[in-house]
């Protein structure tokens, strides 16, 4: 019997609070989900089927995806699916594969990934441009191969046993969404931050999440007993006998406080002054509406409608999906309002077969309303659904990464071509819907006036206005200490947009991870905001520090915090002049 290891505690950043506890899966790489699981010696031909079986499924999506390129974006990138199919019949690379499955009696996932590696070795090792543009091309095929064995009696996280924390790199906000849906209860990554996709989705799925674990992946081998604290920030490897259980204890109190908030759902968001505010909700994945729902949201404040296509990368969704979707939104929380943001898609979030072009910057590149100008003929589909959807219902349209006027007014003319095309074909959609932008760019909120005069509504996006702001990639640990929510400079830009806001009679609401965030909820009622758009679960307690409010107060102490100059001023401020309403820490 092996000795029992020391527990090791190791310290990140909490990005999803929640305790959970189980055991270590650790994803080989951080591009794909994939984990060893051992085959008997009797299943080893059914698995070779499966192979068989995924690699013609995967030729006839690479097909098929050829086909749609070539109609929807020309010759040039329909040759690069022509390159992959041709990848993957090439009975080198799968002989290596099945020889591998049948040698060391392992599922075809993880044969599939090694032998990947085994090549691109190879490719890289090279000195011609050309064979190092082979290996990229072999990135893709394997991974379309994996998505397709995930499709064909799929060895699910479930096969391990007990309840999975997942150990890796990082993970893509698409990963997390497949990984929340199976076995896993939290997250623990060496990269990552509070505010990129991938938390904010840990957070949506109630998974905890603790990432800048730097070198976790060399300490954690599969199955190993492991404690995450997403509060904390805590990592807990080979935990003894009274951390398990005090841990245990900590997630009863969590349930037993959280049934406790669900009390609150039915009473009115209103603070103690009489003054009405509303929380609606953020979310990515139609699953959440249930959510919404029974803690109580005013209304969908920010749907992130590109996570219909993360989930089916490198395919497009269809109009029919896109319709399907977007109506069951709107049904479910009628009569209440939809926020239904147009694709935010570019920057890391978009697969390069769609782009055509590799960015050296691409938070700064083709993204949101950009995209959505350069590539029509992609986004048109979305337009032709959300109109289709609105009919007769509460549909407010949202458009990201607005920095221009003149983006409005050429997103209006095309809108106005694809109502005209439904038109002519005689097919029933709503002009009827609310028209608004995300303020997220500085350029947008310094426009806020001239803005103003072209929409309905604004939504301010803080956690990328933070970012462009600050000139600190939000994701970076090393910078990390200078993502500042208080910076003046932000609070001033805040203050303006409101104050646009109000004199052109446009509603303006808040979604960013600042607006779920109850160290800054007095300040922000304070500079006026009334609607705030949060995570479904952080409804209860933001209403309930809402309900203790004195807001006509808080209007007036938050006068002398915006007039500090520093972040550190203005968290002392507000701690001595807004901390009688509600603690802030």
């Amino acid at each position: 019997m092996e000795p029992k290891q020391e527990p090791k505690v190791l310290q990140g950043l909490g990005a999803s609070p929640g305790v959970a506890i189980g055991r270590a899966v650790c994803l080989s790489s951080h591009k794909f989900e994939v984990y060893r699981i051992p085959i008997p010696a009797n299943d080893v031909e059914a698995e070779i089927h499966r192979l068989a079986d995924a690699t013609q499924q995967a030729r006839l999506e690479l097909d098929a995806t050829r086909k749609r390129a070539h109609e929807q974006l020309g010759d040039e990138l329909a040759a690069i699916f022509e390159a992959q199919s041709l990848l993957l019949a090439d009975a080198s690379f799968l002989n290596r594969v099945e020889q591998r499955i049948r040698e060391e009696q392992v599922n075809a996932e993880w044969a599939v990934h090694k032998v990947g590696e085994e090549f691109l070795d190879r490719f890289e090792s090279l000195e011609s441009e050309h064979f190092r543009e082979r290996g990229d091309d072999l990135r893709d095929v394997t991974r379309h191969l994996l998505r397709a064995l995930q499709g064909i009696a799929h060895h699910e996280l479930s096969e391990i046993g007990g309840d999975v924390i997942i150990v890796a790199h990082d993970r893509t906000p698409s990963e997390a969404v497949r990984l929340g849906r199976q076995r896993v209860v939290a997250f623990a990554t060496e990269t990552g931050g509070p505010t990129s996709h991938t938390a904010i989705i840990a957070r949506d799925m109630n998974i905890p999440l603790v990432t800048g674990l730097e070198g976790v992946t060399a300490l954690v081998t599969d199955d190993d007993p492991v404690i995450v604290d997403g509060t904390e920030g805590t990592v807990i490897l080979h935990p003894q006998d009274d951390q398990l259980a005090g841990y245990a204890r900590q997630r009863q109190e969590q349930g037993e406080e959280e049934r406790r908030l669900l009390a609150t759902s039915p009473l009115p968001c209103v603070s103690r002054d009489g003054v009405a505010v509303e929380l609606m909700a953020n979310i990515d994945l139609p699953e959440e509406l249930d959510d919404a729902g029974r803690f109580g949201a005013a209304g969908i404040g920010l749907y992130r409608s590109e996570f219909l296509y993360i989930e089916r990368s490198p395919e497009l969704p269809t109009e029919y999906e896109h319709v399907s979707t977007y109506r069951r939104l709107l049904d479910t929380m009628s009569p209440q309002p939809v926020l239904i943001r147009t694709f935010d898609l570019g920057g890391r979030k978009l697969a390069r077969e769609v782009m055509a072009t590799d960015e050296e910057n691409p938070v700064l590149g083709l993204r949101g309303i950009r995209l959505t100008l350069a590539r029509p003929e992609i986004f048109k589909i979305q337009l032709r659904a959300l109109f289709r959807a609105g009919v007769g219902r509460n549909l407010w349209v949202m458009l990201p990464m607005v920095s221009a006027r003149e983006e409005i007014l050429e997103f209006r003319a095309f809108a106005d071509n694809v109502m005209e095309e439904l038109d002519s074909e005689g097919i029933e959609f709503t002009r009827d819907f609310k028209l608004g932008i995300m303020i997220e760019v500085p350029a947008a909120a310094m426009i806020a006036d001239v803005l103003a005069r072209e929409v309905d509504f604004f939504s301010i996006g803080t956690n990328d206005l933070i970012q462009y702001s600050l000139a600190v990639d939000r994701n970076n640990e090393h910078v990390s200490y200078l993502y500042q929510p208080l910076h003046p400079a932000i609070l001033r830009m805040i203050r303006f947009v409101l104050d646009c806001a109000r004199d052109s009679d446009v509603e303006v609401s808040m979604c960013g991870e600042m607006a779920g965030d109850r160290r800054y909820t007095p300040l922000l009622l304070g500079m006026g905001l009334r609607r705030l758009s949060v995570s479904p679960r952080s409804i209860p307690e933001i209403k309930n520090q809402i309900r203790s409010l004195e807001i006509r107060e808080l209007e007036e102490a938050t006068v002398r915090c915006l007039g500090m100059g520093s972040a550190e001023e203005i968290e002392r401020c507000m701690q001595t002049h807004l901390a009688r309403n509600v603690p802030v820490a």
